[in-house]
């Protein structure tokens, strides 16, 4: 798991999208956020692997998966294309966990696309607005500006911007394999795309069906997350019916990279019982 690269690709309707597969036991799908990629779950999915079939993929316009112009990488698109995944997989009713967009993810092709999940975990997800950071909205306001910024500001906006997103210190070594997959030409567009299509109606519309949810939930939040602060957590579990809500110390938005032990040995004991 230290040098992390998907070996499998899946072309999409809307582009190639890479994935990987490890481990051995009942199915279970890790979906990440925004500004991240399945690298994000190197150390947690290496955990759950001991006892489950991990999948884990790069949304399309993220990682490694295709980066281009013109492409709907909304939560709508992926939502879609996350239905068509499972399929491609031959997954019927896995487990899935869920970070960030990576939870709205989720949540909307659960009740919206009507897939079955045997239980769902929640990371620090966007699920209930209003969201937007000030940043979000500066750049889907000027959009053509940003991806005409100079390669070297560029760079030191995103690596700022990430840095909000853990709570211990990150060293630029570390950082660097969080930032690269938006760097050059076609990275830099991407970050921009990406932000400038996140839109609050796809978590608007799905809202209101959280009380629908049968199965277990589990949501885990960074005690110290500066992008969704915990409050959001305690409203998001008194509207899904069958959740429980637990803090992670010492964590903030990106918590597993802050606590990955702490989220591994918690997911693990969720999904076995």
């Amino acid at each position: 798991m230290t040098d992390w690269a998907l070996r499998e690709r899946w072309e999409s309707p809307d582009g190639t999208i890479r994935y990987d597969v490890f481990g051995e036991g009942p199915g279970l799908v890790l979906v990440h956020g925004t500004p991240s990629s399945s690298y994000i779950w190197r150390h947690v999915g290496a955990e759950l692997a001991r006892g489950w079939t991990v999948y884990v993929y790069d949304l399309l316009g993220y990682g490694s998966s295709e980066k281009r112009d013109g492409q709907d990488v909304s939560l709508g698109a992926q939502t879609r294309l996350l239905a068509l995944l499972l399929d491609h997989w031959g997954l019927e009713r896995p487990a899935i966990v869920g970070h960030d967009f990576g939870g709205a993810i989720t949540l909307r092709t659960h009740l919206l696309e009507r897939r079955p999940f045997s239980a769902i975990a929640l990371l620090d997800p966007v699920a209930l607005g209003p969201w937007g950071s000030p940043f979000f909205r500066l750049v889907r306001d000027h959009v053509g500006v940003f991806q005409q910024i100079p390669a070297a500001i560029h760079q030191a906006i995103v690596a700022a911007y990430l840095r909000g997103a853990f709570h211990r210190p990150m060293s630029d070594e570390a950082l660097a394999s969080h930032v690269e997959p938006w760097l050059g030409l076609e990275g830099q567009d991407a970050f921009y795309r990406q932000i400038a299509q996140a839109d609050q109606r796809f978590t608007d519309e799905v809202e209101p069906l959280y009380e629908e949810i049968a199965v277990p939930v589990l949501i885990l939040w960074g005690e110290e997350d500066e992008w969704i602060p915990p409050e959001t957590g305690r409203r998001l579990q008194a509207r899904i019916p069958h959740s429980q809500l637990q803090l992670i110390p010492g964590a903030g938005h990106f918590l597993q990279e802050d606590a990955p032990d702490a989220v591994a040995s918690r997911l693990a004991r969720f999904f076995s019982s």
